[in-house]
């Protein structure tokens, strides 16, 4: 049963090698993500889900061992979920498939507080998943082992500046606000409730991943705490902690 759940966003920017001389403007967030993932440890999970938005090549379970990099953002920088780190790497088909940005960035937080506590496996679910199967999803997580942990990544919306990667969209503002409200008080329903299309509409990557610690929190009684709530560069970043 879940017993732990971290919530955090995905820009690659949280890493400061992506970030470069931007990378101030971002300790804040990187702060609260660890006091996130210290809630984790906290509960001694027998076992860590992670949880992000993926394309679809990205999409699936990502055993631990799996490798991610952020190559493709311009840094020579690879992470791995869990598992070993040192140039001894697992081999076959664990090792083959890179992970997507949003669990690559998961892994870089997990090796930036030094992850030890439990195994750690990955899921990246698609933006189109239906919140049904997402709640599903969850659902099957939360039977994986008798102590189960999320960390769910995942931003808000996209559109809450002229200077978004989605423009301004007047709905973005109460949208975030509302997922912030049900983050913080570990509200199941309301997260059950969000509207997958207009989630789409103002580019919210983490409706189906928040969706999917809804279906693993139902009847677990869970009180959550909000840690962060921001927006700089017109995208909405939240992190909260469940426990």
């Amino acid at each position: 049963m879940l017993v732990a759940a971290a919530v955090c966003p995905c820009p690659p920017l949280l890493v400061p090698a992506v970030a470069a001389g931007a990378a101030p403007e971002l300790d804040a967030l990187r702060a609260a993500c660890t006091d996130a993932l210290g809630v984790l440890a906290a509960a001694r999970p027998d076992l860590l889900m992670v949880v992000g938005p993926a394309e679809e090549s990205g999409r699936g379970p990502h055993p631990e061992g799996t490798r991610g990099s952020f190559r493709g953002f311009g840094v020579d920088l690879d992470v791995r979920l869990g598992g070993p780190t040192d140039t001894e790497t697992r081999t076959g088909p664990a090792s083959e498939r890179e992970l997507p940005p949003s669990l690559a960035v998961a892994a870089w937080l997990l090796e930036r507080t030094g992850w030890s506590d439990a195994p750690i496996e990955g899921l990246g679910v698609g933006e189109p998943l239906a919140p049904e199967r997402c709640i599903a999803a969850g659902r099957d997580l939360a039977a994986r082992a008798d102590r189960v942990a999320l960390l769910v990544m995942g931003d808000a919306s996209a559109c809450r500046s002229l200077k978004a990667p989605g423009y301004l969209d007047e709905r973005a503002e109460p949208f975030d606000a509302e997922v912030a409200r049900a983050l913080g008080a570990a509200d199941v329903a309301a997260l059950t409730a969000l509207d997958a299309e207009l989630a789409y509409e103002l580019k919210a990557a983490g409706r189906a991943p928040w969706q999917v610690l809804a279906g693993a929190a139902e009847g677990a009684g869970l009180s959550g705490t909000l840690l962060h709530d921001s927006a700089p560069y017109g995208v909405g970043y939240l992190v909260a902690a469940w426990s």
